[in-house]
């Protein structure tokens, strides 16, 4: 899987601790070549945290790493005050203060020192801020007066703008809109240098050069796009499994011919001892014998054990070569959701929107539009001009969790929905939910971004009387392809209607939308019917 493009990023023997000792990463090899790679990994395998040590944000505990040239940093969360203008955020702000400042007559050489070799830096600029519909005469606007998408699409340019040698993008794709992806995406397609991409985001990772996986203390990476590296892992995986299945069965066989050749032994003991004691043959002659049968014995004994090690060993190295992927396979109850059951309008003035029996409809449009106040005002009732809902049996799984009680663990907060519910039922389901052992009785907020949701989830899943509809804003947010695979399989059980906001069309895929209600940019609604009828297919 690896390859001898020349090696941009070089991890020896990496290792990070945080101050409460927890460790992030521990003995980490490996190499990020030139080009675009997307880097993946488990739920908690390090990856924010490794981008954030090579960027030199974190400062390792033991080892080191190497780069071919300076690091450019996008991090999964901007932090923006509301007076940031538009050239802070694309970098350049001291620069063209610098440049101003000499064109305005100043000498100070700090200036000069400033503006190294980037005279050039309001062109190039105004440039690359067409590209995503600004220009040059936005550079002193305020980040306050636009989407989060467009702040982070402004980021972006100014990495791009920057031209480090190195580019390090974790999530970049959160809150964006179709439109802003697809300009991502082309930023991606013709981005200089070494790019590496921290995403869940299928489909911009099938515009990868190449895949790394962090996977225990190694990073190996394999010459193709993310689908073109789950294909190789599942046929990897099929080999690994049918290699511990045949050595399983070898370690079988052996132990059982161990068993048959003892109890063969041990006839011909009783046997020996027989003849003996019936005066068969002479008692020198039967020590002898009895002598070279042990000795035989012993031999062949040890062979036989020797062979069953052998056998136990094979085994146990073809089985850590399997991966022990955990699914979610939930037994849950009928939410008596009969197809035409009205469960939920949704209004603009001119079209109404129906939401009838175990419909799955997805909500789609540009940042800004007004989805998620659309669906606040559904659970609320504040405009019912806008919305009105047939059921109060319903379940919401805001963006940011923010209906969980931190304090509780995950017994309690399911147990505060889940009615009459007996505690070890809920165990059970939770264990179904890949919730087990001490993780469902600590404070959710200690748990990881991938339980926590698990746990909020389950509150909607798990409620007694069970919900008629589910709403979920943004839900494949901030998740890794594992927890978004998951709660694809979960959502597979539901036999209720499924409302959902979302930009990941590949998600909205897979958990079988029926129809698709566009809103455009004034918050009115289109209907479309299918994710082909968007031109997003």
């Amino acid at each position: 899987m690896s390859s001898s493009t020349q090696s941009a990023i070089t991890l020896q023997n990496l290792t990070f601790e945080w101050p409460d000792g927890t460790v992030a990463l521990h003995g980490v090899n490996g190499v990020f070549t030139s080009g675009r790679t997307g880097l993946v990994g488990r739920n908690g395998a390090g990856k924010s945290t490794l981008l954030r040590l090579v960027a030199g944000i974190l400062t390792p505990t033991s080892g080191r790493i190497d780069t071919l040239g300076e690091v450019g940093y996008l991090p999964q969360t901007l932090t923006l005050g509301h007076d940031t203008t538009i050239a802070r955020l694309l970098g350049i702000a001291d620069t063209l203060a610098a440049l101003r400042a000499v064109e305005a007559g100043e000498v100070d050489e700090r200036h000069f020192d400033t503006i190294g070799d980037d005279w050039d830096i309001e062109s190039r600029a105004d440039e690359a801020l067409h590209e995503i519909g600004f220009s040059a005469a936005d550079l002193d606007r305020k980040v306050g007066e636009m989407s989060g998408g467009q702040a982070v699409l402004i980021a972006i340019t100014g990495l791009r703008i920057q031209r480090t040698p190195i580019t390090l993008l974790d999530e970049p794709t959160n809150n964006l809109d179709r439109e802003t992806r697809a300009a991502l995406t082309g930023f991606v397609d013709s981005w200089p240098g070494t790019l590496v991409v921290v995403s869940h985001d299928l489909e911009l990772l099938e515009h990868m050069d190449a895949t790394s996986e962090l996977h225990g203390a190694t990073l190996e990476r394999f010459g193709g796009p993310y689908s073109a590296w789950k294909q190789y892992i599942e046929q990897e995986q099929a080999a690994a499994q049918q290699a511990a299945r045949s050595a399983e069965q070898t370690l079988k066989v052996e132990k059982r011919q161990r068993i048959e050749a003892e109890t063969k032994l041990a006839r011909r003991e009783r046997t020996g001892k027989a003849t003996q004691h019936n005066g068969g043959i002479p008692r020198i002659m039967a020590g002898n014998r009895a002598s070279k049968a042990q000795g035989s014995a012993g031999a062949m004994r040890t062979t036989l054990d020797a062979k069953v090690l052998a056998a136990q060993v094979i085994l146990d190295a073809a089985t850590t070569q399997v991966r022990r992927e955990e699914h979610i396979h939930l037994d849950l109850p009928d939410p008596d959701v009969p197809r035409g059951r009205r469960i939920a309008e949704l209004r603009d003035g001119e079209r109404t929107i129906l939401i009838q029996g175990p419909e799955r409809v997805a909500i789609v449009g540009p940042n800004g539009a007004g989805k998620t106040t659309l669906i606040e005002n559904l659970l609320h009732g504040r405009d019912p001009r806008r919305a009105t809902l047939h059921t109060d049996r319903v379940g919401y799984l805001p963006q940011r969790l923010d209906g969980l009680n931190d304090q509780a663990d995950a017994l309690e907060n399911v147990g505060a929905v889940a009615g009459s519910t007996p505690p070890g039922t809920i165990r059970n389901q939770l264990a179904r939910l890949l919730l087990r052992g001490n993780s469902v009785n600590r404070p959710v907020s200690t748990l990881s971004g991938g339980e926590r949701f698990r746990v909020g989830l389950a509150r909607l899943l798990l409620a007694d009387p069970p919900a008629q509809l589910l709403i979920f804003d943004e839900p494949t947010n901030n998740l890794d392809i594992a927890s978004v695979d998951q709660l694809v399989e979960a959502l597979t059980e539901y036999r209720g209607a499924i409302l959902v906001v979302s930009h990941d069309y590949p998600f909205l895929r897979r958990i079988g939308i029926d129809t698709v209600v566009e809103l455009d940019s004034n918050g009115h609604i289109q209907p479309r019917g299918s994710l082909e009828m968007t031109g997003e297919a």
